[in-house]
């Protein structure tokens, strides 16, 4: 692999005019398909085939209802007085009618007639549809005319709130808060490399990449259903991953450069050695987001193969573009002559990561003991996580649909924003009826109900449904256990009827995708343990090295799920992070976390045990590969950690809530793998080991495939330029500017 890199950015530091205009019309192109093609992204999360999602459609199929966008209206009268006082009923009566004359609304429900007052006849609440469909936003002047239209019932003393999917919050994956996260990721780059210049190129390769994977994910989207959480993921794993791996190939560059290597020699063998870490790490981290498909979920896939998409972008990024622009600045990227930079890289130097290793050294076994406590006591809260699909219960606050929400709960009881349906089908319109009487007889009594309508039949009488309102939450325990027990209730009936009883609504479709989710982490955590120890055999040759990190993955994961249930569930911290809600994380936060911190751990991994095996190579001395391999590898490690946590914070005050925990979880999860983890615990365990750390059997060792990952059948002629290995044997190859 090395040698393909190699001449790879050879032939960009030879051609780098060529890869540059390249890439800008690459570029160009796919920004010009994407705004000309671009689709809208899909607020779905359900599972096609579900026993819930089955129902629902078949349900659709003797209930159709045009697939457009709505919104709910709500009317409160003040405390102590009722709706159907005369000072009220007018008033209300004329924003209704109001409402129906907006351009763009098709329809406005009755209260009375539709059910929806509250017991205290305080509360009320009008359905309105759209003429937007149901994937598209609803334009701003209708949302705005149709508020408007409360004002007479807001002058008689009514509160009104505007909700539903069509009030939903919109979020946009750059925003200011990200925008911070790019300047603080350049200060880090800055103050690492002591220039400007040099910090700004990892920026520059970075944000390319992500413009060129949206535009490519959002003209995707016109053909194929994508989340519209894909994005914002996409956008945050791509900058920081796009950033980082820059940041290994240009620091491995100015190293060559302070050496008085030549420019073209200098980029070709970077591209070669760092470039192979690059692309270990990215694979892993590519493996492992491509695997969230195999929970079935189409959601989780398109987020992860969005995300997907990002990191290989950020990868072909950093091994042709990152190339052609280090060759084309020269020599003006050599760190200038007693500047801390070039203090850095000289061979001799003692960097802070090297102290901190070497103490590490001297108390091995009490590092290991305290840190592996440590990480446990905060891990321990994982085993509370408790997951759920995220609601309009999850917004901020200041929402409008948040508040409606809250006041439909304060008002007809927390389960009313999540009510199931009983749906019965029969084999004739008699069957169907006696059935459905049938079933409504079994709900009597069940524990957690708060209420049950009448049998509401269709009109072709070949079907008939029920609704239960629960007596909690849609994203409770309780709520998830009464739909089990609805099941239970209903199957009897339905296997002696010959009916079609099935429990459904969106609340249950959304249980089904969290049980799915539920149950496909820990498959998918063996799956990813397992990849984990493969990779590391084969990357490392020894035994040793794969456990220790993928026991220091696992105590990375546990810790970030122990700190998410502690802030998320618990509300530590939640009013600084401005946790919008507490209660359970979304369904598919700990499966994303798990695998996007897999593939960052192995980066981290890479950087920093690939330098002590170079060091180790060289003199088979164990305890002085670990302080030279941290003295090279630790300003890297610690810097690219520092901005993968800037990104990721950024994103927590993003208060998007499906997007908040799982930035939290990784930047969390980042802090404690890189710095107690591979800095403290890595080093510990190798001094422990000795040489066994790199040992390996002989018989295992003839059956692995040699990954080369620092550039070692590369070497150096007489003439000092590097030699790479062809079918004849080494080949000089000359790239010096």
């Amino acid at each position: 692999m090395a040698t393909l890199l190699y001449r790879l950015g050879a032939f960009g530091a030879r051609r780098w005019r060529t890869m540059v205009i390249g890439w800008l019309i690459v570029l160009a192109a796919v920004i010009g398909l994407g705004l000309t093609f671009g689709g809208s992204f899909q607020n779905s999360d359900s599972i096609p085939g579900s026993p819930a999602q089955t129902a629902l459609t078949r349900m659709d199929r003797h209930w159709p209802e045009p697939d457009k966008q709505s919104a709910q209206v709500v009317f409160q009268a003040p405390p102590g007085h009722k709706l159907s006082e005369p000072g009220f009923q007018g008033p209300l009566r004329a924003s209704l009618a109001a409402a129906g004359k907006v351009a763009g609304v098709t329809a406005v429900g009755d209260p009375a007639q539709d059910g929806m007052v509250s017991p205290d006849g305080r509360t009320a609440v009008a359905q309105v549809g759209f003429s937007t469909a149901k994937d598209s936003d609803v334009p701003t002047a209708t949302l705005d005319a149709l508020k408007a239209t409360g004002a007479t019932a807001t002058k008689a003393g009514l509160t009104v709130v505007y909700g539903g999917d069509a009030y939903a919050p919109t979020t946009s994956p750059v925003g200011p808060t990200e925008l911070i996260g790019i300047l603080v990721a350049l200060a880090i780059l800055v103050i690492t490399f002591g220039s400007l210049l040099s910090a700004g190129m990892p920026l520059l390769t970075a944000v390319l990449g992500v413009v060129g994977s949206m535009m490519a994910t959002m003209g995707l989207a016109s053909a194929v259903g994508i989340s519209e959480n894909a994005p914002t993921l996409a956008v945050m794993l791509g900058l920081a991953v796009g950033i980082d791996y820059a940041l290994l190939i240009v620091s491995r560059h100015r190293a060559h450069l302070a050496s008085g290597m030549p420019v073209g020699e200098s980029v070709a063998k970077a591209t070669a050695t760092a470039g192979s870490a690059v692309v270990f790490a990215g694979a892993t981290v590519l493996i492992a987001l491509a695997g969230l498909s195999l929970a079935g979920v189409p959601m989780l896939t398109s987020m992860g193969l969005a995300s997907a998409g990002a990191v290989a972008m950020a990868m072909i990024m950093a091994l042709t573009l990152l190339p052609a622009v280090m060759s084309a600045f020269g020599r003006r990227l050599v760190p200038k002559p007693g500047s801390r930079a070039a203090r850095t890289t000289h061979p001799a130097r003692t960097t802070m990561g090297a102290k901190w290793v070497s103490g590490v050294l001297r108390h091995p076994v009490r590092y290991l003991i305290v840190v592996t406590v440590g990480l446990l006591v905060i891990a321990a809260p994982a085993l509370q996580l408790k997951m759920a699909l995220t609601d309009d219960g999850s917004n901020a606050k200041g929402t409008a649909t948040r508040q409606a929400y809250d006041t439909i709960g304060h008002a007809f009881g927390p389960g009313a924003n999540g009510p199931l349906i009983v749906l019965v089908e029969g084999a004739d319109a008699k069957a169907t009826a006696q059935t459905a009487a049938a079933v409504k007889q079994k709900l009597k009594g069940i524990d957690g109900i708060a209420d049950i309508s009448g049998i509401d039949t269709a009109k072709d009488l070949d079907a008939a449904r029920i609704q239960v309102i629960p007596t909690t939450g849609p994203r409770t325990q309780a709520t998830s256990r009464l739909v089990s027990r609805l099941n239970e209730v209903t199957g009897p009936v339905a296997r002696h009827s010959g009916s079609y009883v099935a429990v459904t609504g969106q609340t249950a479709v959304s249980i089904d995708v969290s049980t799915k989710l539920s149950g496909a982490l820990v498959p998918f955590a063996v799956v990813v343990v397992g990849l984990s120890l493969l990779l590391l055999l084969i990357a490392f040759r020894s035994l040793a090295i794969p456990i220790k990190a993928t026991a220091g993955f696992l105590l990375s994961v546990s810790s970030a799920f122990g700190a998410m249930v502690a802030v998320f569930q618990w509300g530590w911290l939640a009013d600084l992070l401005g946790v919008p809600s507490l209660g359970p994380v979304g369904s598919f936060v700990p499966i994303i976390v798990m695998a996007v911190l897999f593939g960052l751990a192995m980066d981290y991994e890479v950087f920093l045990v690939s330098a002590m095996r170079e060091e180790y190579g060289h003199r088979k001395d164990a305890r002085r590969a670990i302080v030279v391999g941290a003295r090279n590898a630790s300003r890297i490690v610690t810097s690219a950690a520092l901005i993968m946590i800037a990104v990721f914070v950024d994103f927590v005050f993003g208060k998007d809530p499906d997007v908040m925990p799982i930035a939290f979880g990784l930047a969390f999860g980042v802090l404690v793998d890189a710095f107690l983890v591979r800095m403290t615990l890595v080093p510990a365990v190798l001094a422990l080991l000795g040489d066994r750390a790199w040992w390996l059997p002989r018989r295992l060792e003839r059956f692995l495939p040699h990954l080369d990952l620092e550039g070692e059948s590369i070497t150096a002629g007489p003439d000092g330029a590097d030699r790479i290995p062809t079918r004849d044997g080494l080949e000089s190859e000359s790239v010096a500017r």
